[in-house]
């Protein structure tokens, strides 16, 4: 399932006051549960604690209630601290208030950049290796020259992120379109964080905590393919739907 598909009940995006906008399609707890479950693979703390916006533009048909105790507890599980709500009628707005969510609906959908949001022990990587052959990247590029390090994110909005230094274990980019990683490509890498399915990540030395494009994610807990582990290799999609897929294949530099 992709971000931007009507099958998916929830996508998250990033929010200009540094909260995580969470756009729901669905706003019954069991449900979105499940959907979160299976959309972060398992990992109970994928989130750090992160403030949350509840966005309920997605709706096909806004609910006559909504049960905000429960909603609010099944994100705090998955370690998100729900602080607003937008894009809801003043009736549901005035029963979120009372829940102790706040009226939100001027955060625009965007992020710092390199931020720091998380912390993990820093680690030193090796020189990059070669860089991959030329990639054509789209308009409103973000180049980072310098290594992104644990605790640091990164978020290239409506365009591409090109990394010419690498990134470390408990870093985290983000990118509208592709990511081009020229170094170790470690910790979280998110491309198409708006829905873009032909985003990619490509990297000259695979080896990421979690990758994702367009909500798509696969992470690594019990390692990685041999093929690619510390090589050269591009993440893409295949299928499409709710067949849609996230195909980690070798890159050939020589």
């Amino acid at each position: 399932m992709t971000a931007g598909s009507p099958s998916r009940m929830i996508e998250f995006r990033n929010a200009s006051i540094g909260a995580t906008v969470a756009v729901l399609r669905d706003a019954r707890p069991a449900p979105l549960a499940d959907e979160l479950h299976k959309m972060l693979g398992g990992m109970a703390d994928f989130f750090n604690g992160e403030p949350a916006i509840l966005d309920f533009s997605g709706l096909s048909a806004e609910p006559d209630r909504i049960d905000w105790s429960g909603l609010i507890s099944m994100f705090r599980r998955f370690r998100l601290q729900p602080i607003g709500v937008r894009n809801l009628s003043a009736e549901l707005v005035a029963a979120a208030r009372q829940a102790g969510l706040a009226q939100l609906d001027g955060a625009e959908l965007a992020a710092p950049t390199a931020s720091p949001t998380r912390t993990a022990p820093a680690r030193v990587d090796a020189p990059p290796p070669p860089p991959p052959a030329p990639v054509a990247v789209q308009a409103g590029t973000m180049f980072v020259d310098r290594p992104v390090r644990s605790g640091q994110q990164v978020y290239a909005k409506g365009g591409d992120l090109v990394l010419l230094a690498g990134m470390s274990n408990g870093a985290e980019v983000i990118a509208d379109g592709s990511i081009h990683c020229y170094g170790p490509l470690r910790g979280r890498a998110l491309a198409g964080a708006q829905g873009n399915t032909a985003a990619r990540i490509i990297t000259s030395n695979f080896g990421p905590e979690i990758v994702s494009i367009a909500g798509i994610y696969k992470t690594f807990e019990q390692g990685i393919a041999q093929n690619v582990a510390g090589r050269p290799a591009v993440v893409r999609l295949s299928g499409a739907g709710r067949e849609q897929k996230l195909d980690i294949e070798a890159l050939q530099l020589d």
